[in-house]
């Protein structure tokens, strides 16, 4: 057990009102150790304080986020894609000198459940093999990460596993949606221009006339995917039918997306959690992949999936593969398949914060 006079300071994409980084949150918090104090980086410090009853930093900036540092022994970075320069190179530089400061202080350091990449610049690539030579432990989402991480020179150890993403730790549910409505969880993205949009939402009318069901919109990422449906149909690329059946959903955690996609004859996902907080209830899923990672998550559940990039001018042919997935719930062993290969993370969290401990522990006596 970890001394409960130990800190460890979580970082990540948090407070920021985005499901699957609360989802990410509540799966990494509920594997720590009775006894752990923890301080975690939010945007929106109360509402993590309240929600999950932690100690909170600003995220936003890096000298609150260092003096929450100084408090904690351990550093982890909990989930996501942190160490990339694809949302922008300042964004690598924050986690990268949090990681530096870290060990200036001697403290230990363990990317948990992380995405690698992307990294565009040759100097990023060069950055983030120094910090990998600096961190302890390490456990990747996927494969091509970790292929990532060996090609920038880390040789992988025990503790780091690579295992499917860590929100599959959290409980499953119980599909019971047969004949339930339609939920979109998508997102803005460069991919979808004017003509791409008609063909998806066409495509979705044409599903929802042909099985009368309602269709409700999820937006998982509050700051950019809310609004989203009136926008549509604003721009003129909705057609009148789609928006007559069609609801925003205003949803603030993780479970209510799930209790939701219980109750559900289809959801169809872009986003990346929820995708895996639907498969998690059993509900019928189809995926949109702006990502790999989608592509990724989708295969691991055998799941139909278009590549936005690859996306057809033919809205009959993408309801016609819609429809064949409506009401027809997801593989239980393809689920239970993915749990599994997350408890890999759980297992690399509990042999370093052991080894850790014992170091603290030894330092002591």
């Amino acid at each position: 057990m970890v001394s409960t006079s130990k800190k460890l300071l979580i970082c990540g994409y948090y407070g920021e009102h985005n499901l699957g980084d609360d989802a990410l949150l509540q799966a990494l918090l509920a594997e720590l150790p009775a006894g752990c104090s923890v301080v975690v980086t939010a945007a929106d410090e109360a509402q993590v304080r309240k929600r999950f009853g932690v100690q909170t930093c600003n995220r936003r900036s890096f000298v609150n986020t260092f003096k929450g540092l100084i408090r904690c022994n351990f550093l982890i970075f909990g989930g996501g894609s942190l160490l990339q320069d694809s949302t922008s190179f300042k964004s690598l530089l924050f986690y990268s000198a949090l990681i530096i400061a870290a060990r200036l202080q001697g403290k230990s350091i363990l990317l948990w459940g992380q995405g690698l990449g992307p990294l565009r610049r040759w100097y990023s690539r060069l950055l983030v093999r120094l910090l990998l030579a600096n961190v302890q432990s390490a456990s990747w989402r996927d494969p091509d990460s970790a292929a990532l991480a060996k090609e920038l020179g880390r040789n992988p150890t025990p503790s780091d596993p690579v295992g499917a993403d860590p929100v599959w730790g959290l409980a499953r549910g119980h599909w019971r949606g047969k004949g339930g409505a339609i939920v979109l969880a998508w997102r803005p993205t460069p991919l979808l221009q004017a003509p791409q949009w008609r063909t998806l939402l066409w495509a979705v009318s044409l599903l929802a006339q042909q099985s009368e069901r309602q269709v409700l919109w999820l937006p998982f990422h509050a700051n950019q995917d809310r609004g989203m449906l009136l926008d549509l149909y604003q721009k003129g690329f909705m057609p009148e039918a789609l928006w007559q059946c069609s609801r925003e959903l205003n949803l603030e955690r993780p479970e209510e997306a799930m209790a939701e996609a219980s109750l559900s004859g289809l959801v169809i996902a872009m986003r990346l959690h929820a995708l895996i907080l639907a498969a998690l209830t059993g509900a019928p899923c189809a995926a949109l992949s702006y990502d790999p990672k989608v592509s990724a998550a989708a295969a691991g559940l055998s799941c139909q999936c278009l590549d936005l990039t690859l996306l057809q001018n033919d809205p009959e042919q993408i309801k016609d593969i819609w429809i064949n997935q409506l009401d027809k719930p997801l593989s239980s062993n393809q689920i239970e398949s993915q749990i599994n290969s997350s408890k890999k993370h759980h297992r690399g969290l509990a042999l370093e914060l052991g080894q850790i401990n014992s170091k603290l522990f030894s330092k002591g006596t």
